[in-house]
């Protein structure tokens, strides 16, 4: 299993459009055959920024995603207008 965890920090006034976006990815990301779990959390007092949790059977499926139109779409164009991204963490479980 491969696990990718994103923040993502909306720009001033674009945090609705960017959660809107976000759902999108989601609900097209879960659909994936490789993809085990895509969660979209959000920050309880600063609303802009996004942290995102996703769960791929291996690292082929992980590429699938980011081959994926939707991901092609929403975040490499979508999200990077509304946004940037602050850190990436690609991990695996130890156990």
């Amino acid at each position: 299993m491969v696990v990718l965890a994103v923040t993502w920090i909306a720009h001033e006034g674009q945090e609705h459009e960017m959660l809107q976006a976000f759902e999108r990815l989601a609900a097209a990301s879960r659909k994936e055959a490789g993809c085990r779990m895509y969660v979209v959390h959000r920050h309880r007092e600063d609303k802009r920024t996004f942290f995102v949790y996703e769960q791929y059977n291996d690292d082929a499926a992980l590429q699938a995603h980011r081959d994926s139109p939707h991901f092609q779409e929403i975040a490499k164009e979508t999200l990077h207008s509304l946004g940037r991204r602050t850190e990436t963490f690609l991990m695996e479980p130890v156990a």
